[in-house]
Formats: C-alpha cells, sequence, structure tokens
C-alpha cells in the first residue's frame, strides 16, 4: 500500500480509439477489469463477446473470495481518489439497476502510528473537495468506539464514513449475469492469442477448437496477462501470492467484531487490513506486503506457515481478544503488479487492433465500474 501512485498516462493518450458503434470486440477475463469494461463497452453500442477460462469470480481470478475494500485513501494523487469517488456511484446505480447489495457501507477506519500518515493525511484536501470528508479520531475517541481496539502503539486515527467493503467473487458474477442479460455473448473457454501479421492479429483460438474473429481485441485477463504476451508484458506484469485469514470471534462477542468498521493498519510495512463480518466467514484479515512470485494456473493455493504465524502475532496484538482465535478459513489469491503500481491500458505496439487492461496491483477491484466505463468511452 503505497502513496506514489501516478495516474496512468495511457488512460488518457488512449481517449478515442474511434471504432464505429457497432463493431464487434472480444474481451479476454471475466474479472473486475474486463467484466466491467464488456458491460460498459455493450452499452455503448458494440458488439461484445466476453470469454473466461474458469468463470467470473473463479477462485483461481484476483477478483475472487468473498469481499474487497473499498477506499479513496491515495496520499496525494488525485486520479485514483476521483475514479473512486466515480466507482462508488456505479456501484450503488447497479446495486439498485439489479436489486442486489454489493457495497456495505461500514466505513474505513486507519490506523496511524505517526503524527504524520502522508497515505491518508495527503488525500484529506480531496476529501473536501469531493465532499467526502474523514474524522480524526484519537486514541481515546477510538478505544471508546471500538473497546476491542488496542491502540498503544497508535497516534491517531482516520474514519472514513463512505468507504467499506464490497462482495467480490458475487459481484463478478452479477456483472456477468447483467452482460448477458443485456445482448452480451459470453463463452467459457482458455483462449491462446493468434498469429499477427500485417499489425494486426489474425483471431484468438479458444480451447473448445472455435476461433473468434471481431474488429478489435481487450486482454483484460489479470496476472495471465504476462504469460499471454511475455515479450510486451512478461517484466511488466508479475504475480504474487497474497494470503487472507478468517478467525473465529469468541462465541459471546460475535457482535461486537462483526460490527467493525473495514480498517487498515499504517504499520510502514506489512499494511494489515480487515474486513468483519464478511459474510459470516469470520474475522477477515488480510497482508498487503507483497508476497513470493507465484502461477495463478499451477500454483499450489496452501497458506504459508510464517506468514500465517505473523499474522497471528499481529491480531493478538492489535486486536487482544483475539489472541487465541481459530484459524477457520484462509483464502491464497495473487496481486497481478505493475512495475509501478498503476493500471495499465495500453495498446499491443505489433498489433493495432489489440489493447492490453490490467495491473490491477491488490487496488484494483473497487475501481472495475469506473475503470470499465472510461476504457469503453476510449473505444468510442
Amino acid at each position: 500500500m503505497t502513496n506514489t501512485f501516478a495516474p496512468p498516462l495511457s488512460l488518457f493518450s488512449q481517449k478515442n480509439i474511434g471504432l464505429p458503434k457497432g463493431s464487434s470486440i472480444t474481451v479476454v477475463g471475466a474479472g473486475a477489469f474486463g467484466g466491467w469494461t464488456s458491460l460498459y463497452l455493450l452499452r455503448n453500442g458494440f458488439d461484445v463477446t466476453l470469454i473466461d477460462a474458469w468463470g467470473p469470480g473463479n477462485s483461481r481470478s484476483s477478483s475472487g473470495d468473498e469481499t474487497r475494500v473499498i477506499r479513496s485513501t491515495y496520499g496525494a494523487n488525485e486520479f485514483y481518489f476521483k475514479l473512486n469517488v466515480r466507482a462508488l456511484e456505479l456501484w450503488k446505480e447497479n446495486e439498485q439497476r439489479w436489486g442486489k447489495q454489493l457495497f456495505f457501507n461500514t466505513g474505513v477506519l486507519w490506523f496511524c502510528h505517526h503524527e504524520k500518515s502522508p497515505l491518508v493525511d495527503d488525500s484529506i484536501p480531496f476529501s473536501k473537495k469531493y465532499n467526502a470528508e474523514y474524522e480524526y479520531l484519537t486514541t481515546k475517541e477510538i478505544t471508546k468506539r471500538y473497546p476491542v481496539v488496542n491502540c498503544n502503539d497508535l497516534h491517531h486515527g482516520y474514519f472514513d464514513p463512505n468507504g467499506g467493503s464490497l462482495k467480490a467473487r458475487e459481484s463478478c458474477q452479477a456483472v456477468n449475469k447483467a452482460f448477458i442479460q443485456e445482448g452480451g455473448k459470453y463463452i467459457q473457454a482458455f483462449v491462446s492469442p493468434g498469429k499477427i501479421s500485417s499489425g494486426k492479429i489474425e483471431n484468438i483460438a479458444l480451447s473448445t477448437g472455435e476461433k473468434i474473429t471481431t474488429d478489435a481485441y481487450l486482454f483484460a485477463c489479470g496476472a495471465w496477462l504476462g504469460q499471454f504476451f511475455p515479450e510486451q508484458l512478461g517484466q511488466k506484469i508479475i504475480a504474487t501470492k497474497q494470503e487472507v485469514y478468517y478467525f473465529g470471534v469468541p462465541k459471546d462477542q460475535s457482535k461486537i467484531y462483526n460490527s467493525m468498521p473495514v480498517w487498515v493498519d499504517l504499520d510502514g510495512y506489512d499494511y494489515y487490513y480487515g474486513i468483519a463480518g464478511n459474510a459470516n466467514r469470520g474475522f477477515k484479515i488480510g497482508v498487503d506486503l507483497r508476497g513470493e512470485i507465484f502461477d495463478p494456473t499451477n500454483g499450489e493455493r496452501a497458506l504459508n506457515p510464517e506468514t500465517l504465524a505473523k499474522a497471528k502475532r499481529f491480531i493478538a496484538h492489535r486486536f487482544p481478544g483475539l489472541k487465541d482465535a481459530p484459524l477457520i478459513e484462509n483464502r491464497v489469491c495473487q496481486y497481478e503488479n505493475s512495475i509501478d503500481g498503476n493500471f495499465i491500458f495500453e495498446q499491443h505496439p505489433g498489433a493495432g487492433n489489440v489493447w492490453f487492461l490490467g495491473g490491477g496491483s491488490g487496488h484494483g477491484f473497487k475501481h472495475g465500474p469506473a475503470l470499465g466505463e472510461l476504457v469503453a468511452n476510449s473505444f468510442m
């Protein structure tokens, strides 16, 4: 978790790709980026085919698991703050359209260890500009409001009342369902990029034996981007193994723990974060520190005992009442990290009808609808 993000310049340089309405576009990857972009391309009047190897929200994807955090806090970066403001509008809009709750407005509580915390402090001007102000909390106020939290090593906290959590797997499936209902074509199959000739890719081949030929191709396949295009993206997209844990709360205090907001601990290294309640799966804790290099297809999704031991030490410190809490579930997913943590939206240097969209870098899910809208509009 960093405050060094810069606006993805290619998102601005690709504003007008200029495809005529009705043009055919194939999108590979039905995760947070590909699913939302497909939906907005469809709503913009394009003929869209969406393809995914294992289905939206599958356990190999970066967009699986039960929940994800939605927050606006990005230090001095207004682009991502504004993108999140728009994303939150679209999450709510599509919730109403589909009659399904996907956003849970629990707020986000930031645990600040030092007097100055640039990741939060530098976002405060934007919180005022976009009418999404934070609340400063002393450690006494944190303790009074959230008595299960140990504040002994904290300087203060900030509470963002506008953030919270999102359904992850369910959201991907809801977007895919809407895409199909609104007229999009969805295929579950593995893709192999076809031959490039005369500056264009000829087609893509599916594991079903079918070949798909369209006017344009958008590869939004997350951690697989570097594998599909090793020459162009092999050094730009690196997949790392990331772990989250679900701890069982005391039987007589489940309501207290489940009513906690989303929280982020600004320890300057691991950046633990958590989502309480979490569809009754347990008290969720994740570590934002980048893990080992990971193969998203064949990697074993088993926890690392050392990483778990560190998480247990942290939870015993920050939430003393969970010192002996049992691990009841765990998940292993991956971050698809770009070099600088920014999203990537680029044209294939050797194929004018191919674009790449990815680089979620552990913070992309929340932006899905806004980024999808932005990218879809760029094809107009």
